[in-house]
């Protein structure tokens, strides 16, 4: 994967950051981006810009930085997104704005920015998805519906502009962030909902955001050039149970 360039959206913190660090111990080129400053511990070597992906000129910007400073960019990983947890009665017009301008509108900007250069020689996209976009998780509907377009769109790049770009996603079951923190306060006891989730993963544990970024590497090298066009899910086994407990039987 060396000789390659790399921007990774969303980059500041939990799944995004292990990504970065992953591809830069690599030895592939990253520019990341969020809407805030440069963290403070974000790693040297990683050049930063401060940029809003849902607006289509800071898509373009971030696109045009990095053609800028590095040989090519060879690799898009759609990371950044929000979340807001309301169901559909109590969702606001702004908050539809902000989950379906980052997490769709901030996809779509992103990739249509990249393929042109893609197109003319080959790349490759990773859109950071959700299982909350194969299964409904309660009063996340907006977010639900925003991940869903997400892995369509995945497939519709895959299909119209193959074979020079690859595109796959990533659906990420419960990760230890930020966000799976937020969600399990919505529940009327926060730790018994955390202790049921474990209780429903295969792997007995919820995930880390370097199990994302192990696929993300994945997808990304040659070793994977025959997968385009897929939703690969990592959940340690959660949407594979069905809803009664292997230990009630």
């Amino acid at each position: 994967m060396a000789e390659r360039a790399a921007i990774v959206t969303g980059g500041s913190r939990g799944i995004g950051r292990a990504i970065v660090d992953r591809f830069l111990a690599d030895n592939i080129d990253v520019l990341t981006c969020g809407r805030g400053s440069r963290p403070a511990d974000l790693d040297s070597r990683a050049l930063w810009i401060q940029a809003d992906v849902s607006r289509s000129a800071d898509a373009e910007r971030i696109v045009a930085e990095a053609r800028a400073r590095f040989r090519r960019v060879a690799i898009l990983v759609n990371n950044a997104g929000v979340q807001v947890e309301k169901t559909v009665s109590k969702t606001t017009d702004e908050d539809w704005d902000l989950i379906m301008g980052v997490n769709a509108r901030g996809t779509f900007n992103m990739c249509r920015a990249v393929l042109p250069e893609m197109e003319a020689s080959s790349g490759v996209i990773v859109n950071i998805g959700s299982i909350s976009g194969i299964v409904s998780d309660p009063s996340l509907a907006v977010y639900n519906a925003s991940k869903a377009f997400v892995h369509s769109l995945t497939r519709s790049i895959a299909i119209d502009h193959g074979p020079k770009v690859r595109c796959n996603a990533v659906s990420p079951g419960w990760i230890v962030t930020g966000m799976a923190d937020d969600a399990f306060a919505l529940a009327k006891n926060p730790s018994a909902a955390k202790a049921d989730a474990l209780a429903r993963h295969a792997a007995r544990r919820l995930g880390r955001p370097e199990d994302i970024a192990n696929m993300v590497a994945w997808l990304v090298s040659d070793q994977a050039e025959f997968a385009t066009g897929q939703c690969f899910t990592c959940d340690g086994g959660l949407t594979a149970a069905s809803p009664l407990q292997p230990g009630l039987f």
